[in-house]
């Protein structure tokens, strides 16, 4: 009976566990899933996105720390000596040191910068602009991701398509096949138009495999770029159509130059370092600090009390060319931002015209393929209708039904490449 019961509560807890995970799971399979969904379930499900939001959290933390230097330090310290007495030689000058005697103190101390010659507030703008970099790292993460999502999904549609065109060839050599067999047993063919149509029917199931699976890989890398684990199918909107992106060269790079939050990142990225190499210099200058202390001391009790206050100017005479090698370092990371954001620069020139080239190589692809579908779909038609009235030969139908499947694969190729091409442009210019 108790192992009937636990079983029943395993059972309970089961399904009460994948009830737990279908509810937080951001898609179900057999949902639908248009792109804008897509990109969403991707922006806040990939794990990639979390590395650089804690990096803007431990600078977020630098900078209250940063400010810190504004507000005044409060210590506190206590302590218990107890002196013992081994030879007392009652000498006048001593004696406090030799007496057997308890020591207590305890003191709280108030310290305040006054002024440091502009170390804190260079600090904490330094630490802002560090945050402002990480934020927009932040942003082409996002970019990156929604990308990613963009080209997956649209390898989804590709795949179902080609797997369509794949199937739709399979039933027409199957219907090829079909009409060889009774041509050959009423006796108008010959046995080679059975063997040949049997093989083309069978290279096609073949394809098709081969496309079956090329979907399933398709599935496995959008949910992938959503950030699920698992190869689940979804209800997905097919949008892979022609859709014409305009936008000039010049409009696209202006654009990239102006939002691209990688060289906006690297722009934070030297403002502060400019601001590093002043604050390496501060160093030069003195410090100007306050200080009070207010103690408790006695070897009974009450303690006795007292306090005091001052104001404390301090300079850096030598320290060891530290602070020249400081100021060294920082020109030279200065330096190597100004060389990131000119190789950024030409980077995005190039991921802008790469991106147009590729969209007006699958627009015009795009345009001759439908001219070729039309004409492979007459040419097929025209075969058939021969191979029927006995004109035609196997090869005849091969050579159309190859061409109609080539036609619209290679349509199928070019839309997909079209709009892997304008998302390519989007991210380039630095949009999702």
């Amino acid at each position: 009976m108790r192992r009937y019961l636990l079983c029943v509560l395993a059972a309970i807890l089961l399904l009460v566990g994948n009830d737990l995970f279908a509810q937080e799971a951001p898609i179900r399979p057999g949902e639908p899933l248009n792109l804008e969904k897509a990109i969403d379930i991707g922006l806040k499900m990939n794990p990639a996105i979390m590395s650089y939001q804690y990096t803007m959290k431990a600078r977020e933390a630098q900078l209250g720390q940063a400010r810190a230097g504004y507000f005044p330090k409060v210590d506190g310290s206590a302590g218990f000596t107890r002196n013992f007495e081994v030879n007392n030689t009652r000498d006048p000058y001593y004696s406090a040191l030799l007496d057997q005697y308890n020591q207590n103190v305890a003191n709280v101390t108030l310290k305040q910068m006054i002024f440091d010659f502009w170390r804190t507030p260079t600090s904490v703008n330094i630490s802002r602009l560090n945050v402002e970099s990480s934020r927009l790292d932040i942003d082409n993460s996002m970019n990156t991701i929604a990308n990613t999502v963009k080209s997956s999904y649209y390898g989804v549609l590709k795949a179902k398509r080609s797997r369509e065109v794949n199937l739709e060839v399979v039933e027409q050599y199957a219907k090829h096949f079909r009409v060889a067999v009774v041509f050959f047993e009423a006796g108008k063919k010959p046995k080679y138009d059975v063997t040949k149509a049997e093989l083309d029917l069978s290279n096609a199931k073949l394809n098709l495999i081969g496309a079956e699976n090329d979907l399933k890989v398709a599935w496995v890398n959008l949910n992938n770029a959503m950030g699920i684990d698992g190869d689940a199918e979804y209800a997905i909107h097919d949008n892979l159509d022609f859709d014409r992106y305009g936008i000039t060269l010049e409009n696209a790079l202006k654009a990239a130059y102006e939002t691209r939050p990688d060289l906006k990142s690297l722009e934070a990225q030297r403002e502060s370092a400019e601001k590093a190499v002043a604050r390496a210099k501060q160093e030069y200058y003195p410090q100007l600090n306050g200080n009070a202390q207010y103690n408790f001391a006695g070897s009974q009790y009450p303690l006795g009390q007292g306090w005091y206050a001052g104001v404390a100017l301090s300079v850096n005479l030598f320290d060891g060319l530290s602070t020249t090698n400081k100021v060294a370092e920082a020109q030279a990371n200065k330096q190597s931002v100004d060389a990131k954001i000119s190789a950024m620069k030409l980077q995005i020139m190039l991921d802008v015209k790469q991106a147009w080239l590729a969209l007006i190589k699958a627009r015009q692809t795009i345009e001759t393929t439908n001219v070729q579908i039309r004409q492979a779909t007459e040419n097929l038609e025209i075969a058939n209708l021969r191979y029927d009235a006995g004109l035609a030969t196997p090869l005849e139908v091969t050579d159309a039904t190859v061409t109609y499947s080539q036609a619209k694969l290679a349509n199928i190729n070019a839309l997909f490449d079209y709009k892997v091409a304008r998302a390519n442009m989007e991210k380039a210019m630095g949009s999702r």
